[in-house]
């Protein structure tokens, strides 16, 4: 990859990566199901006009729109407005890889190989590990704990939508999750009325200022239409195991900048918890390749060569 490829890799993981302290922003200002049918919709519009006919089945575009969409960030919002940390959420979240795997192989039939089920191993011990962290800092408080666990639910989703990205294989990613942001919004604002309220959603949208209007810009137009279509745009011209790579760096720049921009600590817990998770994510992206002349058992480790839609679907905050 050329230098300013390399730039441009690294400054979508960065956007990914910041965008957890935009998030933690933004829920001052809205309820968290509203905040994320907000997101959803400016994501799509105007954007929906200028990409083109959707290239994949409707199927797809609704079953991603609502396990990405109504599910994963229904309850990442919603995890991260109990008290999930924007830096914990940045790091959690990416146990999705391990869920992808294991949804694959139930769905696909793709059976993970000795060092995938390593990595699924150290990944999960990761968690684990946070899981102390984040209990041992908040004294065991209900609320902190809750909010953890709906993370982790928001990465199962995550996995399920992985697997429907893959199965759909859409030929533009960008023109894709533009036309997904389509599906959420009317599910989430009908959970928003229901859960939190005509009144609550009201008085935020009433109480709408700069800030308010920048995160939401920030979540739709930087992280989804810029940040897909730069990604994808890199896919296009680079081999995916070159590209997706830079995806591991998205929890670094979401742990340094909650700690820079929220003031985090990082404990030496969640060190050892980034260390495990992000080496145990490396791990499950890469598989077996037989290439003994005679099938034999001689292998070599390869990154695994993605798809464009697997690819962007993995890193996405």
């Amino acid at each position: 990859m050329r230098p300013a490829h390399i730039a441009l890799a690294a400054l979508v993981a960065a956007v990914w990566g910041v965008n957890f302290v935009v998030i933690e922003i933004g829920l001052d200002h809205f309820p968290p199901l509203l905040f994320s049918a907000l997101r959803f919709l400016v994501a799509a519009l105007p954007a929906v006009f200028f990409v083109g006919r959707p290239k994949v089945a409707w199927k797809w575009i609704v079953g991603v729109g609502l396990a990405l969409g109504v599910a994963k960030f229904g309850l990442l919002f919603t995890g991260m407005s109990l008290g999930a940390p924007a830096g914990l959420s940045s790091l959690v979240l990416q146990i999705q890889a391990v869920f992808t795997a294991l949804f694959a192989f139930l769905a696909l039939g793709e059976r993970p190989g000795r060092t995938k089920l390593i990595g699924m191993g150290v990944a999960l011990a990761g968690i684990a590990v946070a899981a102390v962290d984040e209990a041992s800092a908040h004294g065991g408080a209900e609320g902190a704990l809750t909010g953890f666990a709906l993370v982790i639910a928001a990465a199962v989703c995550w996995g399920v939508s992985n697997v429907l990205t893959r199965k759909a294989a859409p030929p533009d990613s960008l023109n894709f999750m533009v036309w997904v942001s389509t599906v959420p919004v009317l599910p989430l604002l009908g959970l928003s009325l229901l859960i939190e309220g005509p009144r609550r959603d009201l008085d935020a949208l009433r109480a709408l200022d700069w800030t308010g209007a920048g995160v939401i810009v920030y979540v739709a137009w930087i992280t989804t239409v810029f940040g897909f279509g730069a990604w994808g745009w890199l896919l296009r011209r680079h081999p995916a195991s070159s590209v997706a790579p830079f995806s591991l760096l998205v929890p670094v720049f979401g742990v340094s900048s909650a700690a820079l921009f929220l003031g985090e600590s990082v404990t030496p817990l969640r060190w050892c918890a980034a260390a495990l998770l992000v080496g145990g994510v490396a791990l499950t992206s890469v598989r077996c390749k037989p290439v003994g002349p005679r099938g034999g058992q001689e292998v070599q480790e390869v990154v695994e060569e993605r798809t464009a839609s697997a690819a962007t679907g993995n890193v996405c905050p």
